[in-house]
C-alpha cells in the first residue's frame, strides 16, 4: 500500500505551480512558512515513507500534498545517489551542501523531472518560489 501525505487540508495554504508551500521545521528563510508544532512536517513525512513509497511504480495522487511527497521522495533519492561515493562524513556533507546549491529546474523548463505533475508558473515570482533551494 502506498503512503499518502497527511497534509490534505489545503485551506489557507499558498501554492507555487500547484505545489503547496507547507510549513517546514527549518531555520532557513524561504517561501515556506515555519512549522511551529512539535509534530511531523512534510519533509519528515517524506523521509518516513521513503522506503515504502520508492517501490511503487504507480502513485494515486489524492491531494496536492501528495505531489509534494512524490517530489520529495525523488529529491531524497537524488541525495542518496550523491552520497553513494562518499567515504567520509566531510565528503558527504560537502556533497549534500553542493546539491542544495544547484540550480533546480522549475515546471516547464528542460530537465524538470516530472513534466505534467505541476502546473507551469504564472510568472517569474511564482517560478522563483518553486525553485527556491533553501526550503529543503
Amino acid at each position: 500500500m502506498v503512503y499518502h501525505s497527511s497534509f490534505v487540508n489545503e485551506e489557507g495554504v499558498t501554492k507555487a505551480c500547484g505545489c503547496p508551500l507547507l510549513p517546514l521545521k527549518s531555520h532557513i528563510k524561504g517561501p515556506a512558512p515555519v512549522y511551529d508544532n512539535d509534530g511531523t512536517d512534510v519533509v519528515d513525512e517524506a523521509i518516513t515513507f521513503f522506503r515504502a513509497n520508492v517501490f511503487f511504480r504507480n502513485f494515486d495522487i489524492q491531494s496536492s500534498a501528495d505531489k509534494l511527497l512524490i517530489y520529495l521522495t525523488f529529491y531524497i533519492n537524488v541525495a542518496l545517489k550523491k552520497l553513494e561515493g562518499c567515504r567520509t562524513l566531510a565528503e558527504g556533507t560537502k556533497a549534500i551542501i553542493n546539491l542544495g546549491l544547484e540550480e533546480v529546474p522549475v515546471p516547464g523548463e528542460s530537465g524538470f523531472p516530472f513534466p505534467g505533475l505541476f502546473v507551469l508558473p504564472k510568472g517569474q515570482e511564482e517560478a522563483g518560489k518553486s525553485s527556491y533551494s533553501g526550503t529543503i
